[in-house]
């Protein structure tokens, strides 16, 4: 694994592996170990490590694996790009438009937006205030409180997921896409979000002009 620097997560001695006992027994939630978590990334690390790939965790609980997935990613931000401080925080706004959740409960989802923002924070310390909102709005997007199995949102409604492209000099395109759509292109091809021209039908729901960070945060 790459290393992390002092932005990265500790060893976690005194994981809280599970929140309640009846939480357990309404939902089966139990969070997976960080030794673990590290172990199953290593099986992919040359995906982790790339700042384009993107990881979906279906029941994301509080980021359990995406933190650490977006962690491997700054590494790969700071080793590439850690020259330049535009760069570097563009490409590593772009490694968190990467990593998306989709989670029952509305406490972890909460909970998984606000580890993967402090992640970020401490990777672009000093914090400046812009980056911070324009990372949230990525993160009230692509972190979803829903049910993953029955492709729907805390409303009922479609899920939808963004995908987010770095241009260059700045700017960011994003579509908008349904999960069950992508998960139909997935399963007969190479992924989601993968080489959408060729197949019409896996057309955007919505596409947006290309925006700045500024234009995120606003």
């Amino acid at each position: 694994m790459a290393k992390l620097g002092a932005w990265g997560a500790g060893a976690h001695h005194d994981e809280q592996l599970v929140k309640s006992r009846q939480r357990v027994a309404d939902h089966g939630e139990v969070f997976t170990p960080r030794w673990l978590v590290d172990d199953m990334l290593d099986l992919v690390k040359s995906e982790t490590e790339r700042i384009d790939s993107r990881f979906l965790e279906p029941a994301c609980g509080s980021g359990n694996f995406l933190v650490p997935v977006l962690e491997r990613k700054l590494a790969a931000v700071q080793a590439r790009h850690g020259r330049s401080d535009f760069e570097k925080r563009h490409y590593a706004l772009f490694a968190l438009m990467c990593v998306y959740g989709i989670e029952l409960l509305d406490d972890n989802a909460a909970e998984c937006r606000a580890n993967l923002a402090a992640t970020f924070a401490r990777y672009i310390s000093p914090s400046e205030g812009i980056w911070l909102r324009a990372a949230e709005a990525v993160l009230a997007v692509n972190i979803v409180q829903g049910d993953a199995i029955a492709m729907t949102d805390a409303t009922d409604g479609h899920i939808v997921f963004a995908e987010w492209g770095y241009l260059g000099r700045g700017k960011y395109q994003r579509r908008d896409f349904r999960f069950d759509d992508l998960t139909q292109r997935a399963s007969a091809s190479v992924g989601l979000f993968e080489a959408f021209e060729e197949h019409e039908i896996f057309s955007p729901i919505r596409t947006y002009p290309p925006m700045t960070v500024q234009e995120l945060a606003a």
